[in-house]
């Protein structure tokens, strides 16, 4: 039996506890409008939690970023599922490799580099981004 990358669960799986279940399979994924090589999946939107809480899978390409940004008002977590990369947050830089978990604060700037393999994020918004 082929072993499956984690992310490959996380495109081909399922959310449930919704009105109904969806097959992540069938959710597109969306380029950046912002930042080249950076694509998104929204697993949950805020119409789905009454806005307090989103869900968001983030492909990061070998060698790209997610450049300095901050969300207003949005506390933001980060689960590394697989690959590399650093994160810089306000003044600290934390390496990323599956396993890791962070908590960034509302309105505090950050940045995500991919390394070598690139990178894929589970990332989460209370309230919710979209």
């Amino acid at each position: 039996m082929l072993s499956e990358k984690i992310s490959e669960k996380f495109e081909n799986g399922i959310i449930v506890g919704l009105s109904k279940d969806i097959k992540t399979g069938t959710i597109d994924w969306n380029e950046h409008n912002l930042f080249k090589g950076v694509y998104l999946k929204h697993l949950i939107k805020g119409i789905d939690t009454n806005s307090s809480i989103s869900c968001h899978l983030v492909n990061v390409t070998p060698g790209c970023s997610i450049d300095t940004h901050i969300h207003n008002g949005k506390l933001e977590i980060h689960e590394v599922i697989e690959g590399t990369g650093v994160c810089i947050i306000g003044e600290k830089t934390i390496n990323y490799c599956a396993g890791t978990i962070s908590l960034i604060p509302a309105d505090i700037p950050h940045k995500v580099t991919a390394g070598n393999e690139g990178i894929y994020i589970l990332a989460k918004f209370s309230p919710a981004l979209l």
